[in-house]
Order: structure tokens, then sequence, then C-alpha cells
């Protein structure tokens, strides 16, 4: 019997056969981790002629390696995006700022319609059947924040797919659900950034193994782009949602990257694009115009956006009223529909939150459900308990005081963010390096002596004062944006340690590297470095969580960094509408711990299934919200 880890390896060479050729093939009754891949065939030890299991997984991957063509590599599992690894800071950093360089100049959205290739529509009618006859009931999941590792996003995408679903609230009452006719998938749809080949390993695979072909009636699928989705200008969402006519097994009705779908029982659902931060652009207006003229008088509207405006408005307008407002939403209410809107639904925080007023006996929602495979966001730190309009706080998942506890985790940084270190002591060991100051024969006694020597070289040498200056800049810089007297203390208390930490590092590995161990000459130099090195690498990620958990759990800040640093798979939620002649009722759906383990699914629909007995099943975060 081969160990697990070669027989991971085993499992992802047979899971790529299985994609490409698509033949029958043995079963295995054995699983595998979801850190690799899966397989839906025996393996043997026989099958791999090696010494011992060091020479097996050899085999197995130069096996891997030769099965693998290269337009394949995209069927690899992938693991949540590693935010913080150097390159991926470096490729994310290059991305933002060429999108928002040329997002200003270039308008994708102008060019769709232009280009639109299917024959244009002012909207998408579903109060019919395929048939013509009158539709009853209509089911739609919305799923939003996805594309990112392989077990949270197939997590969602395995449930949403099955033939039905049942959930229990707290107290063990039981609804049963069914798969949507409509997939609205509400933004950022691929991580970190997009382009063909990402959205083909982190969202198009996984939809493909959980519902790869369906039966007429087929489900449709509409997509909202996000912020990740513009940063290549939107080049790989129009590819994948606008000019073809199938994602997965849902077909791709859409024409835009906005839309407008007519429902049964006078509702109406609104997909909105706002580009990067963007007003809505002209032909936008004009065709919610359109659908607006074909509403009756008593018609009702879902409005999907990329992002929550009401959860920015009330955190960061007193910093910046001019970019965070509800001035598109409240547009489009008072000058588009002409009515207010009843649902609201957004992703962009990777988490559930709902918000509800109640005006003249009507319930309305703000709901926040972005939990469809991206890492957690928390849902603690600034109060959003009350919003403007008379919005209340109902429901967060994860609770805030489970949220809270997580966000400790940073303090476990460098285990998370394994090669973060590389950056922190590549600056320490360059800082150190420059400065160079001659300390290393004085010992602790000698603690002042040994300030007034840095200091002194630092300052008679102009280029190494900038470098010292600009180190201390970037890491003031890292500081939250929005409040500039957090950044003044925060951001000068966070890069003040970092450069005490290069001191004391510096002078430590002097004093070991030369005294202690006795180098003498060259030999002290890359001793030294070395030192700094690892210790850079292990105090300066060790800092920097330090900083992220005291930032968001002591004052509020940092949410988004603080929780992208633990890259959490966990607390994932999507939401599922039912709409028949008794109303609207919404099952906001969450999964605690999605599964680790899959194996060949004995389901017709998904070729795999969860197979972790520690995973969680899907569960009702809330009593059904009946509108």
């Amino acid at each position: 019997m081969l160990p697990y880890d070669v027989l991971d390896y085993a499992s992802r060479a047979k899971f790529y056969f299985i994609l490409r050729h698509d033949t029958p093939v043995r079963h295995t009754p054995r699983s595998f981790k979801s850190g690799n891949c899966f397989s839906t065939v025996s393996v043997h030890s026989d099958e791999f002629k090696a010494q011992n299991d060091n020479q097996a997984a050899r085999s197995l991957e130069t096996f891997i390696i030769s099965m693998q063509p290269e337009e394949n590599t995209s069927r690899v599992p992938q693991k949540m995006v590693g935010w913080y690894d150097p390159l991926q800071l470096l490729q994310t950093a290059q991305q933002v700022a060429v999108s928002s360089v040329f997002g200003q100049y270039s308008d994708h959205r102008l060019v769709e319609v232009l280009a639109v290739h299917k024959q244009p529509v002012d909207y998408h009618d579903y109060t019919k059947k395929e048939d013509g006859r009158e539709r009853e009931e209509i089911w739609i999941d919305y799923v939003s924040d996805t594309g990112d590792g392989w077990d949270s996003t197939y997590a969602i995408a395995y449930y949403a797919s099955q033939p039905s679903l049942s959930v229990t609230e707290s107290d063990g009452q039981a609804y049963h659900t069914r798969p949507g006719s409509i997939l609205i998938l509400g933004g950022d749809e691929v991580y970190p950034t997009p382009s063909r080949k990402e959205y083909n390993a982190r969202l198009v695979c996984p939809y493909e193994i959980a519902q790869k072909k369906t039966s007429p009636p087929h489900p449709h699928v509409f997509a909202i782009p996000g912020n990740h989705d513009w940063y290549d200008g939107l080049v790989a969402f129009t590819r994948l949602f606008l000019c073809k006519d199938w994602f997965a097994g849902w077909k791709c009705p859409q024409q835009r990257s906005y839309f407008a779908l007519k429902l049964p029982h006078d509702w109406w659902l609104m997909g909105t694009d706002v580009q990067l931060g963007s007003d809505i652009d002209g032909p936008q207006v004009e065709y919610f115009k359109k659908a607006a003229a074909a509403m009756g008088p008593h018609d009702r509207i879902i409005l999907c956006n990329a992002e929550p405006h009401w959860i920015y408005e009330h955190i960061y307008s007193e910093y910046d009223h001019e970019v965070f407002n509800e001035s598109n939403l409240k547009f489009l209410e008072s000058e588009v529909f002409h009515r207010e809107i009843d649902i609201f639904l957004a992703g962009d925080l990777h988490h559930y939150r709902r918000h509800e007023s109640i005006k003249d006996g009507v319930r309305k929602q703000k709901i926040t459900a972005g939990g469809g495979g991206a890492f957690l966001h928390p849902t603690h730190g600034p109060d959003v308990s009350s919003l403007a309009e008379g919005y209340e706080l109902k429901k967060s998942f994860p609770e805030p005081n489970i949220s809270a506890r997580l966000c400790w985790r940073n303090l476990a940084f460098p285990l998370f963010n394994k090669y973060f270190g590389a950056l922190t002591g590549g600056f320490y060991l360059l800082t150190a390096w420059m400065v160079l100051a001659p300390i290393a024969n004085l010992g602790l006694k000698e603690g002042w002596a040994a300030v007034e020597i840095t200091f002194e070289t630092i300052i008679r040498d102009p280029v190494i004062a900038l470098w010292i200056v600009l180190v201390f800049a970037g890491i003031w810089l890292f500081t939250d944006t929005h409040s500039r007297k957090y950044r003044f203390l925060a951001g000068t208390v966070h890069g003040l340690a970092h450069l005490l930490a290069i001191f004391g590092l510096g002078w430590a590995a002097g004093y070991l590297s030369s005294e202690l161990l006795g180098f003498r000459g060259f030999w002290s130099f890359p001793i030294a470095g070395v030192i700094i090195f690892a210790g850079g690498w292990i105090i300066g990620s060790c800092l920097m969580g330090l900083y992220l958990a005291i930032s968001l759990n002591l004052f509020h800040r940092h949410q988004n960094e603080a929780f992208s640093s633990l890259g959490s798979p966990d607390w994932k939620n999507f939401l599922r509408l039912k709409i028949n002649r008794d109303g609207l009722t919404l099952f906001p759906i969450g999964i605690r711990r999605v599964p680790r383990r899959w194996k060949p699914s004995t389901g017709i629909v998904s070729k795999m299934e969860p197979d972790d007995r520690s995973a969680s099943e899907p569960e009702l975060i809330e009593s059904p919200i009946k509108i």
C-alpha cells in the first residue's frame, strides 16, 4: 500500500487522465487530500517500480509531468491565494496600478455595446417556461466572490449543484431546497487577478466537476464583474461569460457586463457594473431605463451590486465622502427605476451580514454575501449595527466573537505566510549591510554606545539616511490609509519597531559571528548575513502579524489585510431564493468548515463528493427571510 503523499501524486496523475479522456475507469475506495488532486482510478504500487517511498514519489511525479500537457496545467486543484507571498504582492501591485491608470481612459462597457454577438434584448424574461407556460415558481442561487482555493470554491459549487439540498435551522427545523434555475455570480469571479488560466483553474474547473452537463431545461448563469475581474480591462470575463454559450453546465445568455431579469410574480433582478469604483455609464443607464419602462406599478426589485456601498459609506465616508457613498444606488432608485429597491445583494466582503429596515410595514434588505470561495473577511471591527435609513444589523456569519478569536491567529503569521519572511529578511539584510555600523565588538553593557555609533553612521551618509527613510516610509504607508490619525500613530510605531528589530538583529549577528563564534575578516560577513536574513524572516513576519492582530482587534483597522493573511477557506455561504405566489423566500446557507478531502461521487451530477468527517454540513445561517 502506498503512503498518503505518494497516493496524492498518483491521484493527481489519474485526475489529469480523466479530465482529458473522459473514459470509463475503475473506482478506488480510497479518498485523497485536496491539496493535490483526486482520483477516480485504482492505484497499485506495482504500477510504479521504486525501491522506497521517496523513489516512488519521484517516479510518480515524473509520470505526472509526462501526462501533463501545457494546456491542462490549470486542472491542478488550487490552494488559497497567498496574498503575502512576495511574488504575489508584486503581481497584484502591478495589476492594480495598470488597471487604475488605463481604467480612467478606456471603458470596456462601451465596447460591449458595440460587440454583442448574441441577439440583443432589453431584458431577459423568466416569467414563462421554455414551452410557453407561465412559470409558477423559480429558484435562484446567488454566489459571490468565488474562484479562489479548490476546497472552498468546489464546496459551494458542489452543494449549489445537487438536485436537492436540505438545510436545518439551529432549532432543528429542516427546509428542502432546489438548485437555482438561474445562477448569479455576484462579482470577483476569480482571484488574485484575471486571466484565462486563472479563470480555468480557479472557477471553470471546480464548476465543471460539480456540474459539467445538465438536461433541459438547462439552468442559466449571469455574472457581475468585481474589481478583480476588471484588472485586465474585463477581457477574460468577457471571453468567459459574454462570448461563450456555456459555463460548465449553465447556459450563458448574458450580453453585457450588466443585466436585467424579469421574474415571476412581479419581481425583477438587476445586475450592475460599476467598473473600478466608477459611476454607472450612459449605455448602462439607458439599458436599465428600458427595463424600467416594462415594469408594472407594483413590481419589486432585487439589485445585485459588486460592492456593499452601504457598509463602505458607513465606515469610510467621514474620510472620503466623494468615494464612499451610495450615490449610484440612490440614482438608480430615484432616476431610473422610480421606486425603492426591496433587496440589495452584494459581495466584496467575504462573509454574511444582513441589515433590515421596515418601511410602511414592508421589509427591505441589504445583504452582504461574499462567501463563495475567497478567504474569510471579519465580521467584527467597525460598528455597523445601525446604518442610514433605519437599517439594523440582524445577523452575521461568523459571529463577531468568533471572528475576533480567529484574528488572533495572526500571532502565528509566519506559519500562514511562509514566504513573506523572504521579503522582510531581504530588507533587514540589505538595510544592515548598507549601514554596517562598527558595533560588532560591543556587548550589552555598551548598548547606548552602539546606538550612538549607529546613528552617527546613518546621518553621515546621505544614501544610507535616504534608504532608512524609504524603508520607514514604506512601512508607514502600509498603514490603514483611511484614517490619517491612525496612519501617523500606528504607522510610526510599526515602522520604528521594524527599524529597532533591524538594529538589534544586526548588532546581535555581528557580535555572535565575531565575538562568540570567532569568525574574523571575510567569513564574519556571510555568517552575520545568514543570521540577519533568517532572523529577519522570522522577526519581521512576527511583527507584521502582531501589528495586524492588534490593529483589527483593538483599533478596528486593517480588516482586509488582517484576514487575507489567514487565507481561511471556511465560513462560506451562498444565497438561495425562491419566488412563488406566496412571495419571495431567501435561504442564507452557510458552511462552517468546508471539506478538505474528496472522493469519487456516487451521484449523477458531480464527479467528486466530500469525504471529510470533520467538515460541516450546509446549514441555515438564520431563519428563512420572507418578503
